[in-house]
């Protein structure tokens, strides 16, 4: 029988919820798309139960065995040499735009505003169950004020930070809260990738397509030793081709995605 350790890894995938969970799902939203996603989640849960019943130990959370998604064939380039990873997180906000009196412009991205849960254990031992995460947490409503402490749907994971821009250029993750103290600071854009054509469009499969696949690069001042930033596994987010039915004004468009933090080793 394995140990009552294997408990940090039950109630970070949520299975405490597992007796006839209650949740607030998107708004307006057709639930049997919704559905279809949370039961995927669950029945994958329940498989890593049971196995976990089978285990003679727990098993560890360990980020040293954690492995980064990456897109082929031609990947986004790796972390630096000599940094590690320091934290995984899930972020779940929105992208936001703004758009002018023009009908067939585009809409000009602005920044994003998310918070991020812990998602560090999870990665470093079923990142199957992570993949799916976004998709799965893109289908709940959030609140999304900072001073909010309501962990995330359907996983229960706690708050691990906040995700904001001071500028329409710099993105920026604070990281300190009163869970974890891991650093802050302000990012810039490095590279970056289209999502793979079968992410998730947006809520109950419905939008406009996932945010693009990002590395970002500290900018000075940032502190926990705090050195990249990669966004991968993105649901949602992207907004319509053109602003006819926005025109002169500002929208969110909500999202989902793994964040995967480095440091200096």
């Amino acid at each position: 029988m394995v140990s009552s350790s294997f408990l940090w890894a039950i109630f970070a995938l949520g299975a405490a919820a597992l007796p006839a969970p209650t949740y607030t799902f998107s708004s307006g939203a057709a639930y049997p798309a919704e559905k279809q996603v949370i039961s995927e989640y669950f029945d994958m849960l329940g498989q890593k139960v049971q196995a976990g019943r089978k285990m003679s130990h727990a098993p560890v959370c360990n980020l040293n065995k954690a492995v980064q998604p990456v897109l082929s064939p031609t990947p986004m380039p790796g972390p630096s040499k000599g940094l590690t990873l320091k934290h995984v997180a899930i972020g779940r906000g929105t992208q936001n735009y703004t758009c002018s009196t023009n009908a067939t412009a585009a809409p000009t991205a602005v920044g994003a505003v998310a918070t991020l849960f812990n998602a560090s254990c999870i990665a470093s031992t079923y990142p199957d169950l992570l993949s799916i995460l976004p998709n799965v947490a893109l289908q709940f409503d959030l609140n999304l004020a900072a001073s909010s402490t309501q962990n995330l749907n359907p996983a229960d994971l706690m708050m691990s930070g906040h995700h904001f821009f001071t500028n329409s250029s710099t993105p920026f993750f604070d990281l300190n809260t009163k869970n974890w103290n891991l650093g802050r600071g302000g990012f810039a854009k490095t590279d970056g990738l289209a999502a793979p054509v079968d992410a998730s469009v947006g809520q109950n499969n419905k939008g406009y397509g996932a945010v693009a696949w990002l590395k970002l690069s500290a900018r000075d001042g940032a502190t926990g030793g705090l050195q990249e930033v990669y966004r991968v596994n993105t649901a949602g987010g992207n907004p319509p081709t053109t602003c006819k039915d926005n025109l002169g004004s500002s929208f969110d468009v909500q999202y989902a995605a793994e964040y995967w933090f480095y440091e200096e080793s």
